[in-house]
């Protein structure tokens, strides 16, 4: 068993986050429109939950947002179509998108296939750390979609 000796800059670093993040960091929140969010250090990850793409089905075009585009809560950023029907992504938090997920507009079946793990669609830089209190947690998310089986 080897140990990494963590220079006091880098512990400082990583404590870094305000109380409000400190609560999210490296945790799975949910929306009302099915999305999942994963936030790390100020910087959520989104995509579609497993729910939402088996309610979809077949998923045939994604569009993700641009880097450097700059969104407000509850905007549409991109799509998500299927055979059956299409579905607007809708950003969690505001915030400007630092990375988009490129794979899943080449290969689309992604999404069915790994919809909350390699499939993320978008990661924001989070301008209102406010906004992380409407996120619902995984029991308030599952209570949400119980009745729409």
């Amino acid at each position: 068993m080897s140990f990494r000796i963590l220079s006091k800059a880098f512990v400082a670093q990583r404590m870094a986050v305000s109380p409000m993040f400190a609560r999210f960091y490296a945790t799975r929140k949910f929306t009302d429109t099915h999305e999942w969010v994963d936030i790390d250090n100020g910087i959520a990850t989104v995509g579609i939950t497993d729910y939402a793409q088996h309610a979809l089905g077949d998923v045939v075009y994604a569009e993700v947002p641009e880097v450097g585009d700059s969104f407000s809560l509850g905007e549409s950023v991109g799509v998500v179509e299927s055979v059956k029907s299409s579905s607007d992504i809708v950003t969690p938090v505001s915030g400007e998108i630092v990375e988009a997920n490129e794979a899943v507009t080449a290969n689309t079946k992604l999404i069915n296939k790994a919809a909350e793990t390699d499939a993320w669609l978008f990661k924001i830089k989070i301008s209102d750390e406010e906004e992380l209190g409407q996120l619902l947690d995984k029991d308030a998310y599952a209570k949400l979609t119980e009745g729409e089986h």
